[in-house]
């Protein structure tokens, strides 16, 4: 199939060099995504129906056998002989069971080592002599070792993962996932069916995959292009509003206050201040003939503009055509007849120009937001009885900067920007974003998040009990307001695959003082794990790190030190001096480089074969708040995959008794 793509000669089919330039970016897209991938089969499994789909069973439809595999592939006369993962005739592959079979006489599971075919398994669904039982074959692939960055997860979907994957474009899906459940690859698997069932309508209105963080996101980046889909973007909240450098930071104080929803309507209302009411009459000279709309007149217009709630550069660019509007009714009146060309003149005369400058004058977003933190009355004047005078002297700058440039700018300011930006000019939206770790979000950073998908649907992960900021959602329904999806559907996944079930269980004893509401987490994995608690004189812990991390080394697959960020330099230069090289969080391992050194602000969503996590009770103390620092402990504790070894000087925090 990529050789046929590679042989296409468009020489003779293109009318000019541009249709050419377009033809040819197309070609080599699909011959890119035709790629081979090392170590990845074509196919994992065979479904053998027992009448052909589609076909009336009453007819005696014979039965019909299809390959599933990642891509669709078909031989040289087109003819297909394995069957795309996301077709609805793959879908009994991952729903059928003994009692609901789906009419599948068999289905086949196929097991590779390095892109070999080493073994097979087969279900007879419709046996009533063969027991359900455990897939060995799932088992061990959920299982294997973590190298290099997060791969796909097609051959290993779950029923109740799958019923979001294939969930319709139509409407929005939040997932509550407890760590482990797989919801990062639920959701960029949800993007992959997507893209495969609506493909013309994504292709124009765009896609894109919202993480945490650069890190996160680069340990996630090939799971799409593996599947053949190369045209996502991705991004961070940070990324999306970056219309300012961020040079500074706020406490946790000013950044609660600051993503509060309740900046919206500050911001609405300073935006609207602008606009001030005309004092006198609008003249236009059109020859030898003036025309004047009084002010009570023109007061009308910018009342009826004001009244419609359209954004503020729209009634900006409304308002002289409004006036030019009047002009011509006053023309007519007088027996003239003018046209368009008329009104679009009148609209750029230079009285109606005056007029809408002193009426309606531009506004720069950076500016206004610059004058909000740096003016006192002002803020006073648009933020009275929606946050208190305590509250404004939270957020109010100590020292006023001069400009939008040399502003030291924080990552809450940003979003602010970007919500005036959205008050003056609306937000291009696109047709289906995911939000990954959504639960970190202030309710401003959804309304950004939002505006970017207020036309299209959004598939939003999380878990209510990994929120790691003094600002994190307390339930998904708020969050949900905030994002402008009041209506969407919210699953829970609580069956772990990832997580061993001691650490989960261990991890769990935290839930009932960081996420009460919540179900504890189970997993389905057969082997408890490796677990361990390693107490140490606080003089030797830094030693005693290193001696966990040589003995995680001794075992296949990857290692994660996750430790709070001031303990980071004492461990690095203990690293260094054992001789053991780290890498950065993200960064694909080798056989060589397999130990990544990980800050505990970095952690949500990465996965490591063997986590070693240091003193955790410096962890907890790290953040704002007991609640914050218990909530990043529970991230930390549950990103081992096949085993954590937990090493500690001072007492662990008392929740975890037990």
């Amino acid at each position: 199939m990529r050789e046929d793509a590679e042989a296409l000669n468009i020489k003779d089919v293109t009318a000019n060099w541009v249709n050419a330039e377009v033809l040819q970016g197309e070609i080599d897209a699909r011959i890119k995504a035709l790629a081979d991938l090392s170590h990845t089969p074509l196919f994992f499994g065979r479904l053998d129906y027992l009448h052909a789909p589609g076909m009336d069973v009453a007819e005696g439809a014979e039965g019909e056998d299809f390959y599933i595999g990642r891509r669709h592939v078909h031989d040289a006369d087109g003819d297909p002989m394995v069957i795309d993962w996301r077709a609805p005739v793959s879908q009994p592959f991952y729903r059928a069971s003994k009692k609901e079979p789906m009419d599948l006489r068999l289905r086949r599971r196929f097991g590779y080592t390095g892109g070999e075919l080493t073994a097979y398994e087969d279900e007879h669904l419709t046996d009533p002599a063969e027991a359900e039982r455990t897939s060995k074959l799932l088992q061990s692939e959920i299982e294997r070792p973590r190298v290099g960055p997060m791969r796909d997860i097609v051959a290993t979907i779950q029923p109740e993962q799958d019923e979001i994957v294939r969930a319709g474009i139509g409407g929005t899906v939040c997932v509550q996932g407890a760590p482990g459940t797989g919801k990062t690859a639920v959701g960029l698997h949800r993007v992959a069916y997507l893209l495969y069932a609506h493909r013309e309508r994504l292709a124009r209105a765009g896609t894109l995959v919202i993480g945490p963080n650069k890190s996160f996101l680069h340990y996630i980046e090939q799971v799409l292009p593996a599947l053949g889909e190369l045209e996502v973007k991705q991004a961070t909240v940070d990324d999306l509003v970056a219309h300012v450098e961020v040079r500074g930071a706020d406490d946790a104080a000013a950044a609660t206050i600051k993503g509060d929803a309740r900046m919206a309507e500050v911001l609405r209302r300073a935006v609207r201040s602008h606009v001030t009411m005309p004092t006198e009459a609008c003249v236009v000279v059109r020859g030898s003939r003036r025309w004047r709309v009084p002010a009570y007149e023109l007061e009308e217009i910018v009342t009826q503009l004001l009244d419609r709630g359209i954004r503020y550069g729209a009634g900006r660019e409304a308002l002289p055509h409004r006036i030019a509007h009047a002009v011509l009714v006053q023309m007519e009146r007088a027996g003239e007849a003018p046209d368009d060309r008329v009104q679009d003149a009148v609209a750029r005369n230079a009285a109606v120009k005056a007029t809408v400058k002193a009426v309606w004058p531009p506004v720069d977003p950076a500016k206004l937001v610059l004058r909000l933190l740096g003016d006192a009355d002002f803020l006073a004047e648009h933020a009275a009885g929606i946050l208190t005078d305590e509250e404004q002297k939270t957020i109010l700058w100590t020292r006023p900067a001069r400009s939008v440039r040399s502003a030291k700018w924080s990552a809450a300011d940003a979003v602010l920007i970007d919500e005036a930006h959205d008050l003056v000019e609306r937000t291009h939206s696109l047709g289906h974003v995911v939000l990954d770790e959504a639960q970190d979000l202030s309710p401003m950073q959804y309304r950004a998040v939002g505006r970017r998908c207020s036309t299209g649907s959004a598939t939003v992960l999380g878990d209510i009990a990994q929120g790691t900021t003094p600002w994190s959602t307390d339930t998904w329904e708020e969050a949900l307001a905030h994002l402008g999806k009041p209506e969407a559907a919210v699953e829970e996944l609580t069956q772990g695959f990832r997580v061993p079930r001691e650490v989960i269980a261990y991890a769990s004893r935290l839930l009932p003082a960081i996420a009460p509401d919540l179900s504890e987490a189970t997993s389905i994995r057969e082997s408890p794990g490796d677990f361990a608690i390693r107490p140490a004189a606080p003089d030797v812990l830094a030693a005693a790190v290193v001696d966990a991390c040589r003995d995680a080394l001794s075992k296949e697959g990857s290692i994660g030190l996750i430790a709070a960020e001031p303990r980071l330099p004492v461990l690095r230069e203990a690293l260094a001096a054992a001789g053991l090289a780290t890498l950065e969080p993200g960064a694909e391992t080798s056989p060589d480089a397999r130990l990544t050194l990980v800050p505990a602000t970095l952690a949500k969503g990465l996965e490591y074969d063997y986590v070693v996590l240091d003193e955790p009770a410096a962890l907890v103390d790290a953040e704002p708040d007991h609640r914050t620092g218990l909530r990043r402990l529970y991230v930390c504790l549950t990103r081992a995959v096949s085993g954590l070894t937990i090493v500690h000087a001072a007492p662990l925090p008392a929740e975890l008794a037990g």
